[in-house]
């Protein structure tokens, strides 16, 4: 499989508190990716370290060339980053949010509004309605389509299940995962419910104190004595 992200001894820091000790991971194209692990572990850090959200050193690749610059160059190269939080633009419309998304683009970008759509029927009829007043579970599925937007070649997704109903979260990795099938999406997601990042993903990475401590297909993980003690539950 052709790599498409790729992190060679990667290190972040927050102030004087190094985050990331020396990260190595990769994501194929067209590959679905979860990183595991407890809170303070580095999860979120490395997103934010490919993003440019954060100090950072090592090497970040996508498609082989150097990964650089903030978030708006991160943007640009092709790679769409949900943050935890869902961080939709509360007083914007359902419609202004998703227009937003393709910022980076140029054209078709109301053929794009309507592919949405296809993913979340949902929001062409609430398409004048403010983002705020939306349930939690909608501002995420909002907050992946704006992501989806950009038309990006990888997706970021950093704790997608938090807060949500567990009905909510299966449709959230059910469409991800179609869009993987379907279209080839590759995708690097942080998830705390290592039972549904495993279901979904075909490799994962699990960091403990800012490093890869084990790292393998899904299988092979959910085989993995230590991992099925700390984050299954069996």
């Amino acid at each position: 499989m052709t790599a498409l992200l790729v992190l060679e001894g990667v290190e972040a820091r927050y102030g004087p508190v190094r985050a990331l000790r020396g990260v190595t991971l990769e994501v194929g194209e067209g590959e679905i990716v979860a990183v595991l692990g407890a809170n303070g572990a580095g999860k979120t850090t490395t997103l934010r370290a490919v993003s440019g959200t954060v100090r950072r050193s090592g090497s970040i690749k996508l498609a082989g060339r150097a990964l650089s610059g903030g978030p708006e160059a991160v943007a640009k190269a092709g790679i769409a980053h949900v943050p935890e939080g869902r961080g939709t633009f509360a007083e914007l419309t359902v419609t202004e949010n998703l227009r937003l998304g393709a910022y980076t683009r140029r054209g078709k970008i109301d053929a794009d509004v309507e592919r949405m759509a296809a993913w979340f029927p949902w929001l062409i009829e609430r398409g004048d309605q403010q983002a705020g007043t939306l349930s939690g579970g909608e501002q995420q599925m909002l907050a992946l389509a704006r992501a989806l937007m950009s038309r990006p070649r990888l997706l970021m997704l950093d704790e997608p299940s938090l807060g949500l109903a567990p009905l909510v979260v299966r449709e959230i990795f059910r469409i991800v995962r179609e869009l993987n099938e379907q279209e080839g999406l590759a995708v690097l997601v942080v998830e705390q419910d290592a039972r549904i990042a495993l279901a979904a993903a075909h490799r994962a990475y699990v960091l403990e104190v800012g490093e890869v401590a084990v790292t393998g297909t899904s299988a092979e993980l959910r085989e993995n004595e230590s991992v099925r003690k700390s984050y299954l539950g069996y």
